[in-house]
């Protein structure tokens, strides 16, 4: 409330439609600019100031709100899923939505998206390229195997895509050409799509071990079922973990039961899935690593702790035992297991949250 002027930007990938309102003088300026950084921050720069500069988060990126932000303007990225609009209004237009957006921010109801540093987006686009490639290996894979199912072959001397395994699929041959060929480029597909994928977790595991990303991707690792690709995934989509609490980090990651409560009666549901998809899969993922018991410690997690301070290292064994234990309530309730998962899911996040906060808090995190 601090602000004279309320710029309220309305982005696309050709054009930008832009709103500022003057509080002391009520006066409304609308432009419409190119889609150059450049271009916007200089017209920014010539409304009265102080101002606050507010555009919804979507395919743009973030670019933009650096630029502002070196310029020593205040800017802020909504959540588009925060916005709130009036369930009468029916009519939409860019400039509407710029207006609109420079109207929350005066009554400072902008809820604002964490804007990474240039390092910290890039790390995270590896991130995500390792994730999609990994999809398109499931998919290379299927298609391998049901193409031999549709010809009476499956593989039953163990596990599939071994050695042994790969070694069986090479002995294949169909005496139809066609059908030979179409088996060949499938096959080969999925050999380059391995190659893919391993070539970028060389790289993940390279820069997770850098001076920026080592202290949490160590301390992460403390806890069963998060190797260095986990805990670099998490790392870089969460950024600053201080930002949240124990409570609050569910949340965030959409582990939470979503609710539907009116008077007296209350309704929980299904969990929300709001927030990070990324994180919430390699959460849930990770989960399932806890319903085994946790007797003795494996030879790689003792090594793992090795790696991490003495602090990490008593929190994540602590830590263990407890995932494990809530585990053991579930299958005593006999609790469906995919409910169980995602509700030791939800306990393992704040688990995370513990230990990465606690190495954030003695190096402090900068989106750099």
């Amino acid at each position: 409330m601090n602000k004279r002027t309320y710029v309220g930007l309305d982005v696309h990938a050709r054009s930008v439609k832009g709103c500022a309102i003057d509080r002391e003088t009520g006066e409304i300026l609308r432009q419409t600019l190119a889609a150059n950084d450049a271009g916007i921050a200089e017209w920014v720069t010539g409304l009265p100031g102080p101002m606050l500069v507010v555009y919804e988060a979507g395919p743009t990126g973030f670019g933009l709100a650096r630029l502002l932000t070196d310029a020593g303007i205040e800017c802020l990225v909504a959540a588009p899923s925060k916005l709130q609009r009036p369930a009468g209004d029916r009519v939409k237009t860019d400039a509407r939505d710029a207006e609109h957006l420079a109207r929350l921010a005066i009554l400072g109801q902008i809820t604002a998206v964490r804007v990474p540093g240039s390092a910290d987006e890039a790390a995270r686009d590896l991130v995500r390229a390792r994730e999609d490639i990994r999809a398109d290996l499931m998919r290379a894979r299927h298609r391998v195997s049901k193409l031999l199912l549709r010809h009476g072959l499956v593989y039953s001397a163990g596990k599939a895509w071994t050695g042994a395994h790969l070694i069986w699929l090479h002995r294949q041959h169909f005496e139809n050409p066609a059908l030979q060929t179409a088996y060949e480029a499938s096959l080969e597909a999925a050999e380059l799509t391995l190659d893919r994928r391993n070539r970028l977790d060389a790289k993940i595991t390279a820069l997770a071990a850098t001076e920026r990303y080592a202290p949490v991707v160590r301390a992460l690792m403390c806890l069963r079922g998060i190797s260095v690709l986990t805990a670099f995934g998490l790392a870089v989509e969460i950024g600053d973990w201080t930002r949240f609490t124990g409570s609050t980090i569910g949340a965030y990651l959409g582990l939470v039961p979503s609710e539907h409560s009116s008077g007296a009666s209350r309704s929980l549901g299904g969990i929300t899935k709001t927030g990070n998809t990324h994180a919430r899969r390699l959460l849930v993922e990770a989960a399932w690593h806890h319903h085994r018991p946790y007797h003795n410690v494996s030879r790689e997690m003792r090594a793992r702790w090795d790696a991490a301070d003495e602090r990490s290292r008593v929190r994540g064994h602590q830590g263990n035992q407890r995932l494990h234990y809530k585990w053991d309530q579930f299958e005593a309730r006999h609790k469906r297991r995919i409910i169980a998962n995602v509700a030791v899911a939800r306990e393992l996040a704040g688990w995370c949250w513990s230990l990465a906060s606690a190495v954030q808090q003695e190096q402090p995190w900068t989106d750099e």
